[in-house]
């Protein structure tokens, strides 16, 4: 579910928090799980990374469609390759409090699409992207009818 889709009209943009923006409905996978699977779902989904996570949902790390297109460069079957041989440890993270502003602020640093929501203990919550981000802006400005 997309928490942003809740939104609506008159709010302080930059009072709104990562919670508010974030996907809690995520795609995620175990190490062991095969590049194959990954790529299938990133194709379908129209995801450009996923987050790989243990057996509690501690994250560990993401793959990203650069990871799979360089294990193919590399001649290696994406059947044959585990998540965990692919993702790129301690990825870029956020906490669900994490104001909007900064969000951005990451996102554009570090040139991301999409950024894993962890709590204290590193526990995956959900996924926050720029378009969440876009639409909570537009759903937090947008002039709402009163009658």
């Amino acid at each position: 579910m997309r928490r942003v889709d809740y939104i609506v009209g008159s709010r302080d943009f930059k009072s709104l928090i990562a919670e508010q923006f974030m996907q809690d409905a995520v795609y995620a996978y175990h190490p062991k799980d095969s590049a194959e699977a990954l790529a299938q779902t990133m194709t379908e989904e129209g995801f450009g990374s996923v987050p790989i996570v243990d057996q509690d949902q501690h994250l560990l790390g993401i793959v990203s469609e650069f990871d799979l297109l360089h294990a193919i460069k590399e001649k290696k079957s994406l059947s044959e390759v585990h998540a965990g041989d692919l993702m790129t440890p301690a990825p870029v993270t956020v906490s669900p409090e994490t104001p909007a502003m900064d969000l951005i602020d990451r996102l554009e640093g570090k040139h991301l699409i999409r950024m894993p929501v962890v709590n204290e203990k590193g526990k995956l919550l959900g996924v926050v992207a720029r378009r969440d981000i876009l639409l909570g802006y537009l759903n937090a400005t947008r002039q709402t009818k009163v009658f």
